[in-house]
């Protein structure tokens, strides 16, 4: 098992399951994914932007989905992106990302 993230367009991310690298409440992994995804979303609402992002956040599932053209949320979104992939990086076997352009 695994954290599942899909990248659309850099428009939508999906962020889906668990790491299982510790466990429940010790595990890095998902602890590191989940603060990149609620920092990502806070700092949209510290700029007010956030009618330009639609985001759905549940237990084991994240989705943020881009629905107007900003250059802040695209920075925000852009960061997102490059701290998920610096993620995979480090713990390969627990994270997979598929990017779709």
């Amino acid at each position: 098992i695994m954290i599942n993230i899909e990248i659309i367009k850099n428009e939508t991310i999906k962020v889906s399951g668990h790491a299982n690298y510790a466990e429940y409440g010790q595990d890095i992994v998902c602890a590191s994914v989940s603060t990149a995804v609620y920092m990502s979303v806070n700092q949209i609402e510290v700029f007010d932007k956030s009618h330009c992002i639609k985001t759905t956040i549940k237990e084991g599932n994240a989705c943020i989905k881009v629905v107007c053209e900003d250059e802040i949320v695209k920075k925000v979104i852009s960061n997102l992106i490059f701290t998920l992939r610096d993620l995979e990086l480090q713990y390969p076997k627990y994270i997979k990302i598929n990017e779709k352009i």
